[in-house]
């Protein structure tokens, strides 16, 4: 590792497993994930952090695991962390701000103005701005300008589409991140990250549907126009299947997700009656006999029912009629036989995979860094990088205690949480 390369570590805390991916920038842009760790996650439920002790044993573990992997000069310690659960909520706003100086053009000091005035929103009580994604702008009067710096005007407005949390929600993940040796640099929204590792330009210019089926919940983010348009967490994910295959073939849990991971299938008719598998009995116990059909319809029963809300959410944002690209579907469900077919069958709408090999260098050695199951973690990296302040912004941060300036960052979820100096790097000693 060369000595001044930019580092990125994403952590990546999901409903069943905890991933610490560690990245870097090529010449070409494009991104190296040089190191990953993986754990089971044993204290979070449906996208929340339930058990702070299990959660930390987690991270621990996976970052141990990607440490090892990387030089010993290189010490992980600042981190991006991801935020999904059912208290996530969006809203459409818009705002207002009256220029001092028309005589000027409009600069980013003008944007980020605005921009700061949608933090100030009230907002019911528990509940905290996470993101201010600006979607079109206004300048007197003139509508749909994508980016109005180095134009004149009085007023500036904007339509925003704000995505706010629970407080103790990312303060619980905060507390996990904290005891577990680490630093938060920034918390963003799952299914953000999910979109910037799997999805192009094109697609989101010219209107698609990312649906992230995780363990615990399925995140969904609705782009047009390259403009994030709308968000929402479904609280189903894969656990509810394996908990129904559980239920209904009445084995152990950890049969129930062998089988879903080494058979399932999201569509019944394309499996036969005749093909089954054999599920070790209980102690003194004949071994239970279950046909692929069966265990097909159990688990096409519970997509149906993620698909439904996804469609609600989809004809909900208004947007259903213009999404030319379709759906693309990642996340470890997405790894379900057939998922496409049932996504097509049920909203009409034409579906793929989401790889997360988009914007992933060629060079990555690291092989299961490409399965859906990662996207998250490889777009908690890649917003490490677009979302890094100036070099000069960052040793004032680092400086400030000693100078007396002030450390706080316009935009971070934790402005209010975190206190004196952030360190934005994971640097080499």
């Amino acid at each position: 590792m060369s000595a001044g390369k930019k580092i990125v570590v994403g952590l990546d805390i999901g409903t069943t497993k905890i991933a610490c991916l560690v990245g870097t920038k090529n010449e070409h842009g494009k991104i190296e994930i040089i190191s990953m760790g993986k754990s089971e996650s044993l204290g979070v439920a449906r996208g929340i952090v339930s058990n702070i002790e299990k959660t930390v044993q987690s991270i621990k573990s996976a970052v141990e695991e990607a440490q090892n992997r990387v030089d010993a000069d290189l010490i992980i310690r600042v981190v991006n962390v991801g935020i999904a659960g059912q208290h996530i909520k969006s809203l459409q706003h818009r705002g207002i701000y009256t220029r001092n100086n028309p005589d000027v053009e409009i600069s980013q000091k003008d944007i980020n103005a605005l921009i700061d005035d949608m933090y100030k929103l009230v907002m019911p009580p528990g509940e905290e701005i996470i993101h201010v994604l600006p979607q079109e702008y206004i300048v007197d009067n003139e509508t749909g300008i994508i980016d109005p710096i180095g134009m004149m005007g009085v007023r500036l407005e904007a339509n925003f589409h704000i995505i706010t949390g629970q407080i103790n929600a990312a303060k619980n993940i905060k507390i996990c991140v904290d005891k577990s040796g680490l630093q938060v640099k920034d918390i963003i929204l799952e299914p953000i990250a999910s979109a910037d590792a799997v999805l192009n330009d094109e697609e989101k210019e010219a209107g698609v549907v990312l649906v992230d089926i995780g363990g615990g919940t399925t995140d969904v983010a609705i782009f047009h126009e390259g403009v994030i348009r709308h968000t929402a967490v479904i609280p189903f994910g894969g656990n509810v299947i394996t908990d129904d295959i559980k239920e209904g073939c009445t084995i152990l849990r950890r049969h129930a997700e062998a089988l879903k991971v080494k058979f399932g299938s999201a569509l019944a008719s394309e499996s036969l009656e005749t093909e089954v598998v054999c599920i070790p009995g209980l102690r003194g116990r004949d071994p239970k006999e279950i046909t692929l059909r069966n265990l097909a319809s159990i688990i096409q029963a519970r997509m149906e029912e993620i698909i439904e809300h996804v469609h609600y959410e989809i004809v909900n944002s208004g947007y259903e009629k213009r999404m030319i690209a379709g759906i693309v579907v990642t996340g470890g469900g997405s790894q379900l036989k057939h998922i496409t077919q049932l996504f097509e069958y049920m909203t009409g709408m034409t579906t793929r995979i989401g790889l997360p090999t988009e914007h992933l260098a060629s060079t990555n050695t690291i092989e299961a860094i490409t399965s859906p199951m990662y996207a998250t973690g490889i777009g908690l990296v890649m917003k490490g990088f677009e979302n890094d302040v100036p070099q000069k912004a960052v040793t004032e941060a680092v400086t400030g205690q000693v100078k007396g300036h002030s450390t706080k960052t316009r935009g971070s979820f934790f402005d209010t949480l975190l206190t004196k100096s952030k360190n934005f790097f994971a640097e080499e000693e």
